[in-house]
């Protein structure tokens, strides 16, 4: 495990770095400067990351632009005439209604409890934030006209899900170190709590390092792929997502 410690540190120091923002979703956020800006733009870089990169930042652009590039007022304050604005959006199987529906949730939710941040406190005896995820899932679609539909697009880590696109989203938010590419807006948040986001890439190279053994893309091998990263970095084990995900876009680890 030694070895395998020592590799994933060499490509953290590598990939955490202002190279990987470039062509990652993780790039749309950092457009903007404002708290609440970032916030919005990463939750849907994060949510419609789901494909190729460069469609998912075409996308989220796409989308921010019709949002006149200033997405934290028009979650708060667009009315009925300019959610219109939204017509004909569509990526993969979101559509402009489903949008909406996200962007007023979004409202209510910022407006009943102040900061986002709040929705995803842990609660004592929580070892990760799979529950915190489920909390948010469920005070979202509290909030919007069609929760099965919208439902589909907010995993539920209580049902199995590695719930990747909130983990990642939740990453972006907490973890803070020097590199510059995640934002750690949210310091009421424990780091030492994140997941690594389980997506194709990251979970060859764990199942190939032998740190995952479970073959289901689910919640619990999240959870089994917790347990290995705290023993490397109990303090911040989310920061293997750029060595687990790198070496397996770059093809180094097939």
């Amino acid at each position: 495990m030694k070895q395998i410690q020592r590799l994933l540190n060499e490509k953290v120091l590598e990939y955490n770095s202002d190279t990987f923002v470039i062509d990652d979703p993780i790039s749309i956020p950092h457009r903007f400067s404002k708290p609440g800006d970032i916030e919005v733009a990463a939750f849907f870089a994060a949510l419609f990351a789901w494909g190729q990169r460069k469609t998912i930042i075409d996308k989220t652009n796409d989308l921010l632009q019709r949002m006149d590039d200033d997405p934290f007022e028009f979650v708060m304050h667009a009315g009925k005439n300019d959610l219109n604005v939204l017509k004909g959006f569509v990526h993969r199987t979101f559509n402009a209604d489903d949008v909406r529906d996200l962007i007023l949730a979004l409202r209510a939710t910022r407006l009943e409890h102040g900061e986002w941040s709040k929705l995803f406190q842990l609660e004592s005896e929580e070892i990760n934030y799979g529950m915190a995820i489920s909390r948010f899932r469920r005070e979202m679609l509290g909030h919007v006209q069609n929760p099965v539909r919208v439902s589909r697009f907010l995993s539920d880590p209580v049902r199995g899900s590695a719930a990747k696109r909130l983990v990642m989203f939740l990453r972006w938010m907490v973890r803070r170190d020097n590199a510059g590419v995640d934002f750690g807006l949210w310091t009421s948040l424990p780091m030492s709590y994140l997941s690594c986001p389980l997506d194709v890439h990251t979970a060859r190279v764990a199942r190939h390092l032998g740190l995952l053994t479970r073959k289901q893309n689910d919640w619990r091998a999240v959870e089994a792929l917790d347990a290995n990263l705290r023993t490397f970095d109990p303090t911040d084990p989310a920061k293997y997502d750029f060595a687990l995900f790198g070496l397996g876009v770059s093809g180094e680890i097939i």
